[in-house]
């Protein structure tokens, strides 16, 4: 469960759930493809999904609107 930082605050970023999870779960998704093996040897807690979503809050990860 995803707890920090609040969804609610996560959503007010992008502007909608649908948005939010679509962002996420892609940056998630290129985090884990760019550690590979390397993310079983990371602390045992590390979560690409936290990671991604703390990236959004932090405003390090945009949504681009694409053609």
């Amino acid at each position: 469960m995803l707890i920090d930082p609040p969804i609610d605050k996560l959503v007010e970023k992008v502007g909608c759930k649908y948005a939010l999870v679509c962002l996420v779960t892609k940056r998630a998704r290129e985090i884990q493809q760019k550690l590979g093996d390397e993310a079983s040897s990371l602390h045992s807690d590390f979560n690409p999904i936290s990671y991604a979503a703390h990236e959004v809050y932090d405003g390090t990860v945009e949504i681009s609107e694409e053609n």
